[in-house]
């Protein structure tokens, strides 16, 4: 038992695992993963709310982008539509102060997400100026969320997982270049964009088994605070694949010796 217990730790430590969840801790990927989902819920979903508010082609407003992403549908969809749901004149009553608001708390948030790629890949904090880099990144996230949307009217099955994992690779692979300041070569920041998106995609399988009941029974024991529980958890969930990907990537690159900072 004793030489078995040897072995599996032999093959551990030559296969890297422990670095990588040594980096994890330097890291602090959990702490990072749960503040992720509450800035995503507090200062992210009110931005996304107006801008689905304000789609032309009304495939049902926020409620709509956040069952999507979870991968929900049937009865767990329509009680999460009826709890998350605005009011149809939230564009009408928000403020251009409000908006503008709305804006710099999103702005806050891609702050937090260029902050842990930094702390990711050992750069230092890149100056108060690169604050346009955070706004571009939020605008072209809202865009790449808004398609994922339109997919799914418009393909199913094969095609739309072919076109989903095409562009959620292009989207983080360009977004830790962009977010990094070109700092990190392209070829280095493919594993992680891969290592994302495939973390995502099985998020979405979890979600389909595990929050889909979840949602329905925490609605029926709890009310609207059962169901916002379900769907911070599931943000924890997307802020741990967000950085761990990138940490993946990186730990990959290590690994086999060849990841480096462009020059």
């Amino acid at each position: 038992m004793r030489r078995w217990g040897r072995s599996v730790h032999g093959r551990w430590r030559r296969a890297g695992a422990h670095t990588l969840i040594r980096q994890g801790r330097d890291v602090e990927l959990l702490h990072r993963a749960m503040g992720f989902a509450t800035l995503a819920l507090v200062t992210l979903a009110p931005l996304l709310i107006v801008v689905a508010a304000a789609d032309p082609l009304g495939r049902g407003g926020f409620a709509s982008w956040l069952a999507d992403g979870m991968g929900l549908s049937g009865r767990s969809e329509r009680v999460l539509t009826e709890i998350i749901s605005p009011p149809r004149q939230v564009i009408g009553t928000t403020s251009v102060l409000g908006g503008v608001a709305l804006a710099v708390f999103g702005i806050a948030f891609s702050g937090s997400v260029q902050n842990g790629y930094e702390r990711i890949w050992g750069l230092p904090s890149g100056p108060w100026h690169r604050v346009w880099r955070q706004a571009v990144w939020l605008i072209a996230m809202t865009a790449y969320l808004y398609q994922e949307v339109q997919t799914r009217s418009l393909t199913s099955g094969p095609e739309r997982i072919a076109l989903s994992s095409a562009s959620g690779v292009l989207f983080f692979w360009w977004g830790q270049r962009f977010l990094l300041g070109g700092q990190i070569r392209w070829s280095d920041l493919l594993p992680g964009a891969v290592a994302t998106m495939a973390g995502l995609i099985g998020l979405r399988m979890f979600s389909y088994f595990v929050f889909t009941p979840l949602i329905v029974t925490n609605a029926i024991n709890y009310g609207a605070v059962g169901v916002v529980l379900v769907v911070e958890s599931w943000l924890i969930g997307v802020g741990y694949v967000f950085y761990g990907g990138a940490l993946l990537g990186r730990w990959v690159l290590n690994r086999h010796g060849y990841g480096r900072r462009d020059g």
